[in-house]
């Protein structure tokens, strides 16, 4: 049941006003997004293209999924009251009026796009205001609620950032920006359903059927294998469709051996706290094979 709508307090200061705002695009989420933008755009370039190209899309990519994000807030507004993780968002606390919060999400995304065509091109522009349409009407309003597979599905909007930095380069989805869309889009099932397992009882709260509430622990932590060794097996073909050195598929490897590794000792040992460790060990994942595809790009 939906708890009652908080009474809006909005802080006194303009500077906790400005952090409360800042809070609701999820700033941690932000970043992770723009790792996987850069790369490819270095890869696509085979150097480093134009400042202005570079901060139009770390700065445009940074608006769009501050904008969607603070959306999602905005429409999840009265489950997160019901979960212990997000109770402390500004909107469940009545730090900000919702209807403005919509307001502010909307306009980072109009300025998003408008940046984005202007100073990238069109294609990277309908890319990245796509991804935000995907994320809030299929992934929150559609998928979220209704089935176990909503990450799964959903989860493509938080890989778009890959072919935004392609296309902004090259004007094109070319084939690498392809195979590293499907590496982020196998690796976010596993990522976020190990955070569904430490917080399976808020999602169970809040009536959200995420696979650890509905299937349990076993039956996830067997998914999260799965969708590990699929997104490794992904990421060695980068190879077979652009030119990688020794760099990238070293760590494609040894790192990818690591996350298979941790997704099968979470298999072993299905606890809130493995399941926390290998949360923060797929963002290191990501992280270091992303880093490898820039640093080759650099040196190849």
């Amino acid at each position: 049941m939906l708890q009652p709508a908080l009474e809006v307090v909005p802080p006194r200061t303009l500077a906790r006003r400005v952090v409360a705002y800042f809070r609701l695009t999820k700033p941690r989420v932000i970043e992770l997004l723009l790792v996987t933008a850069v790369p490819p755009m270095l890869l696509a370039e085979r150097g480093f293209p134009s400042a202005a190209l570079l901060v139009a899309v770390v700065f445009g990519g940074a608006l769009a999924a501050g904008g969607a994000n603070t959306i999602n807030c905005w429409i999840e507004r009265d489950r997160d009251q019901l979960m212990r993780r997000t109770a402390g968002r500004p909107l469940p606390r009545g730090e900000v009026v919702p209807a403005h919060a919509l307001v502010f999400g909307i306009a980072l995304n109009v300025i998003a796009f408008v940046l984005l065509a202007t100073v990238a091109n069109l294609l990277a522009a309908v890319l990245t205001i796509g991804a935000t349409v995907f994320y809030v009407f299929v992934y929150t309003i559609w998928l979220k609620p209704r089935t176990v597979q909503n990450i799964v599905i959903g989860g493509a909007a938080g890989a778009v950032p890959t072919l935004v930095g392609w296309a902004a380069v090259t004007g094109e989805i070319g084939a690498p920006a392809v195979v590293l869309f499907a590496v982020v889009f196998c690796w976010t099932p596993a990522h976020f359903w190990a955070l569904a397992l430490k917080y399976r009882d808020d999602y169970a709260a809040a009536g959200i059927p995420m696979l650890p509430v509905v299937r349990g622990a076993s039956a996830t932590t067997r998914q999260i294998a799965v969708y590990s060794v699929a997104t490794v097996a992904v990421s060695l073909v980068l190879g077979a469709v652009t030119d990688v050195g020794v760099v990238y598929v070293g760590v494609a490897i040894v790192a990818g051996a690591c996350f298979i590794g941790a997704s099968l000792r979470l298999v072993a040992d299905a606890t809130p706290q493995r399941a926390i460790a290998f949360f923060g060990y797929s963002n290191v994942y990501l992280s270091l094979l992303f880093a490898a595809v820039a640093v080759d790009a650099l040196v190849v």
